[in-house]
């Protein structure tokens, strides 16, 4: 096997430093929180302008059965978690290191109400009525994904049940379309210059 000799650029002690965990604190809507995160995650050194945005304006009950679609390392769903403690946070992601990082984030933070999973949007999703969904949802979303995570969100939620999202705000005019046409509705909750933070509610 080789021991990687002769190989250029940084220096082995470099590399492995490279290798190890970002860590750092956060309060989110007044809950302190310490996330380790790693590259090749969204936003490893903080947390993002979106997500923030989003929290500073997402309205959640204490007992609110949530899912955080697209859940990276937790930073949406672990602080639904705190918000939300008589109810319980469903976090998923595609990428398997996310979830195992979301899942370490809940038990350094000593967090029970919440548990993250592989999938790849809702299709290992349980079949349980849900309150309460959001997401930060990737630039590059297009219309068809788009279309069937707002689909799925909508069948699964209850009546009344509420979907937040943030996305850029050159998306805004899709995101607008597509919840007016899912769920009949749509409210403009926060429009920043990059990011726009948007929410339809499930109708009876």
């Amino acid at each position: 096997m080789s021991d990687g000799g002769g190989c250029g650029g940084l220096s082995e002690p470099a590399i492995a430093r490279l290798r190890e965990d970002r860590v750092f604190s956060e309060t989110l809507r007044g809950q302190r929180l310490e996330f380790h995160a790693t590259w090749g995650l969204f936003s490893p050194r903080e947390i993002d302008a979106g997500t923030r945005l989003l929290l500073d304006h997402l309205e959640v009950d204490p007992s609110d059965r949530c899912l955080d679609l697209g859940c990276g390392y937790g930073a949406l769903g672990l602080t639904l978690a705190r918000l939300a403690p008589r109810g319980e946070v469903l976090m998923v992601d595609k990428d398997f290191v996310a979830v195992d990082y979301a899942n370490a984030n809940a038990e350094r933070n000593g967090i029970r109400n919440a548990r993250a999973m592989l999938s790849n949007g809702f299709d290992q999703v349980p079949e349980a009525p849900l309150d309460l969904v959001v997401s930060n949802v990737p630039a590059k979303v297009g219309r068809e994904l788009l279309t069937l995570m707002l689909h799925d969100a909508c069948r699964r939620m209850v009546p009344g049940g509420r979907i937040w999202l943030v996305s850029i705000t050159g998306l805004r005019r899709l995101f607008e379309r597509e919840l007016k046409n899912i769920f009949g509705n749509y409210d403009k909750v926060k429009q920043g210059r990059q990011y726009t933070v948007a929410m339809a509610r499930k109708e009876g």
